[in-house]
């Protein structure tokens, strides 16, 4: 993180594969690392993305809700809405401890943007349809060699696998879009990215939402106050 800063680097996504579990090794804790981070100068931002909702405890979800550097925004992965499936993925979490964790999630940050990560279809869709996330990153599960979803019977079609697919990206866009819509009209920090040649300038709020603004090479890597306009 200083060396970002030093560098000129004013937001830092941390991700990885089973990021929660950092620290194991060496006694430390996930929290241990947020905690860590939020005190180090220079970093205006930092998103926690990738995290499995059973790493991602109480005790950082109410700090993220009280840090001026951690954003509210997290990208949290789902897989299923089933947990029959959830069970012989071998995931370490079911369907109702991922909904406590949105729950409390958005008890604390009730305008945290949240991303899921989602794979099986079937229940998933109307768990999903239930819960007050913002986005879905959907993908179509292909066979691995090893993995306990191939002791899965069941085996859908491609086709019905991009049908599925469909109806998802679907749903996650009407979820975006209302999640977009109650924050027209207000104003809030923006940090600008530099764009590529001939488009406008475009950054992101503290929940990640996409503002774009005229190009002005002054404002590049920096925190500016928008006011939040319609959207296309």
């Amino acid at each position: 993180a200083s060396q970002a800063a030093a560098e000129g680097g004013k937001e830092i996504v941390l991700t990885g594969v089973n990021i929660g579990d950092f620290g194991k090794s060496t006694g430390e804790t996930f929290f241990d690392l947020v905690k860590a981070l939020d005190e180090e100068e220079g970093i205006e931002r930092y998103r926690i993305s990738s995290i499995e909702p059973n790493l991602l405890t109480d005790e950082i979800i109410e700090y993220v809700s009280r840090s001026r550097h951690f954003m509210p925004h997290f990208h949290i992965p789902l897989q299923s809405g089933s947990d029959e499936v959830l069970k012989l993925m071998r995931r370490r979490y079911d369907t109702a401890l991922f909904a406590s964790k949105i729950k409390k999630i958005k008890e604390v940050m009730p305008d945290s943007f949240i991303g899921v990560d989602v794979e099986y279809f079937g229940q998933a869709y109307e768990f999903i349809e239930s819960l007050d996330v913002t986005q879905l990153h959907v993908f179509s599960y292909s066979e691995r060699p090893g993995t306990q979803a191939l002791k899965i019977d069941h085996v859908v079609a491609p086709e019905e696998k991009h049908r599925r697919s469909q109806q998802l990206l679907e749903l996650s866009d009407e979820k975006t879009r209302a999640f977009y819509a109650r924050h027209i009209g207000q104003t809030m920090p923006v940090l600008l990215e530099r764009p590529k040649p001939g488009l406008p300038m475009h950054g992101f709020t503290p929940n990640y939402i996409r503002v774009e603004v005229p190009h002005d090479a002054a404002l590049d890597n920096q925190l500016v106050s928008v006011r939040l306009g319609d959207f296309n």
